[in-house]
């Protein structure tokens, strides 16, 4: 049996985004493997999602910084790896994955003569229009290292346009995200106008490219009575979070919820959803906000405006207009409403069986050429 594998830095990603990368591969004949960090699950509590999947898998020390120690030894741990399997096919994402497995691939190609396709995915490069000078410092490699890269894939138009100019050994395509499953997905109605306070929602890591620290200060304009801001997710920043909550007085107001295993009816439940991030991809989390019919607010970055179309899906603003945005959305239902449904309409586009025509010719010309 041909054998493919799979690179993330965290282990809980293939789980939440690459389930349907995983089945067509199996679909087309290989056992599917992957390395992951498992002592570091991002989303969820622990692997059990892994388990009757038929995936194989391996532990690498995978790390996020590019200067620890840890990247030498998930390097040749990975290196390893990939000689005793003798893989036909390597799919990694992320950045540090993406640096090592494609130098590990590289190295073995140069030893061995075989040509195994190597693809990476790019779910939104470091540097991009807007992003502070120390981001730029990942072009460098990202570019050198697509020499090594038979498909790179990109989510969105800037960095399909810029990887477009990179010396790749292969080709760029661009897909439109991971794909969104649209069936049977509750949808916010408001003809139903009874909630009180107005209901505010993120979900995402709580890091500090996330930035919730934005909408918190935007909040503290607002009487408590008015609104309640609930955010899906876990991550190093929580205890800022909470002793910003504290220090001004937001107790009451927001509320942190940690992981989430039914977003779609907390989405549902809700008046309109808030993304603050200072670099995105292409958000999934607001690809389900969207399919749930809810207006939403974020910053004009690379990502979000291949989503959203400024006043009609919602607001298109920097942070410092957040709170403006907000009360606009609160003083009109009929408005809420309106953007939902161009939301609903517009995600189409970005559904899970358009991503799987895209994904299925990209594998099938991969495996082609094999």
């Amino acid at each position: 049996m041909k054998k493919a594998l799979l690179v993330t830095r965290v282990s809980g990603f293939v789980p939440q985004f690459e389930m349907n990368n995983v089945r067509l591969l199996q679909e087309k004949g290989y056992e599917v493997h992957y390395a992951a960090n498992f002592d570091t699950v991002v989303y969820g509590s622990d692997n059990s999602r892994l388990e009757g999947t038929g995936i194989v898998c391996h532990h690498i020390p995978f790390c996020r910084s590019p200067f620890s120690r840890q990247v030498t030894q998930s390097y040749r741990a990975l290196k390893e790896l990939m000689q005793q399997e003798s893989f036909d096919l390597i799919h990694c994402h992320m950045p540090m994955t993406g640096v090592v497995t494609r130098m590990a691939a590289q190295s073995l190609r140069k030893s061995t003569g075989k040509p195994v396709p190597v693809l990476y995915t790019a779910h939104g490069f470091h540097f991009c229009k807007g992003a502070p000078l120390q981001n730029w410092i990942y072009y460098i490699p990202e570019r050198f290292l697509s020499r090594y890269t038979d498909v790179l894939i990109t989510m969105n138009d800037e960095d399909y346009e810029r990887a477009q100019t990179f010396p790749i050994r292969g080709q760029a395509k661009k897909i439109s995200g991971a794909g969104i499953d649209l069936t049977g997905r509750p949808c916010r109605d408001f003809s139903n106008t009874t909630n009180t306070p107005f209901q505010l929602i993120s979900v995402g890591e709580l890091n500090a490219n996330k930035n919730h620290v934005a909408v918190l200060k935007a909040l503290t304009k607002f009487d408590e009575k008015e609104i309640h801001y609930t955010i899906y997710g876990e991550g190093y920043v929580r205890e800022e979070l909470e002793e910003f909550i504290r220090k001004y007085g937001l107790t009451s107001m927001v509320t942190l919820a940690g992981y989430c295993d039914n977003i779609p009816e907390a989405l549902a439940s809700s008046d309109a959803f808030l993304l603050p991030s200072r670099r995105e991809g292409l958000p999934f989390a607001l690809m389900e906000a969207m399919a749930a019919g809810l207006p939403v607010i974020t910053q004009p970055i690379r990502g979000c405006t291949d989503l959203v179309h400024p006043d009609k899906g919602g607001f298109l603003v920097t942070e410092e207009h957040f709170g403006s945005a907000i009360r606009s959305l609160m003083n009109s239902s009929e408005q809420c409403a309106k953007m939902g449904a161009w939301n609903k309409a517009a995600i189409q586009a970005f559904s899970i069986e358009h991503v799987q025509e895209q994904m299925n010719a990209i594998y099938t010309e991969v495996c082609r050429e094999e």
